[in-house]
């Protein structure tokens, strides 16, 4: 499975008795106990099965290289051509390019003011970016999306106009890791988009800011660490670091081993 870490190997499902589980589930499945994970899925739906899922971190994401790979002209007559599908097959008319070029002029948009921008309602329009997503044309944000190096080559191989005027100009530098969008909005309140920016600021000042929680903090240190930058206030923090294109990639978390939870069969 794809998810914000990686992908996620499912290496077992056992069905087991409530009574059987330990703290050492408990810990796995990020409960604060066992009573607090019993308690938990007896509020869920008490009468049915309990499960315990074997989990393993298989590795990142190919999306990932994917879409900062820049496609050659066979490559890009490939995409070409199956954008041209998708729009022939829609019910609503052409939406790829459009789409594409809104994501360009609008990164980091909510998805429902995107959607009424194109005149869809929002679940339709996420899935459709699900579909551009797939094949490494956008990248998801914790706030909307953002056109890729890929999508990019696409659209100007086409010869879309994608200079808008007044279009504030990206800024050099290490983009923030996935944080979650309360931290993320809480960051850009401040003016802070990159992580060298994150390096100017104390752990205290970051963590001091609504919306960003020991989850966002720990997802920072670990982005800044791989990229070799530090906290102001770290201890040995050096004042000039260099940044290479290798250290602006992250390493994925890996999840907990197991976990346990009722059955959503009916």
């Amino acid at each position: 499975m794809r998810t914000a870490v990686g992908l996620v190997e499912v290496t077992s499902v056992d069905r087991v008795p409530l009574r059987s589980l330990t703290a050492a589930d408990a810990r796995r499945a990020g409960a604060a106990s066992l009573a607090a994970l019993r308690q938990g899925l007896d509020r869920l739906h008490p009468d049915r099965p309990v499960y315990r899922i074997g989990l393993r971190y298989a590795g990142v994401d190919p999306r990932h290289a994917l879409r900062e790979t820049v496609p050659d002209a066979a490559e890009i007559d490939t995409i070409v051509a199956w954008l041209d599908r998708l729009d022939r097959a829609s019910p609503t008319g052409p939406w790829t390019r459009a789409t594409l070029l809104l994501i360009d002029e609008l990164p980091a948009t909510r998805a429902p003011d995107l959607a009424q921008r194109m005149g869809r309602d929002t679940p339709a329009f996420k899935q459709n970016v699900r579909k551009l997503k797939e094949r490494g044309l956008t990248e998801s944000l914790d706030i909307g999306y953002r056109l890729s190096a890929r999508g990019a080559a696409v659209l100007d191989h086409e010869g879309h106009p994608r200079s808008t005027p007044g279009r504030p100009v990206p800024e050099p530098g290490l983009p923030l890791p996935h944080l979650g969008a309360a931290a993320t909005r809480a960051l850009t309140a401040h003016g802070v988009i990159r992580l060298e920016q994150v390096a100017e600021l104390s752990a205290a000042e970051v963590q001091a800011l609504h919306g960003v929680g020991p989850y966002a903090l720990r997802h920072l240190r670990a982005a800044m660490n791989a990229a070799g930058l530090a906290f102001r206030d770290d201890p040995g923090t050096s004042p000039q670091v260099t940044i290479t294109p290798e250290t602006s990639r992250t390493s994925a978390r890996k999840p907990p081993p197991t976990t346990a939870g009722r059955s959503r069969l009916p």
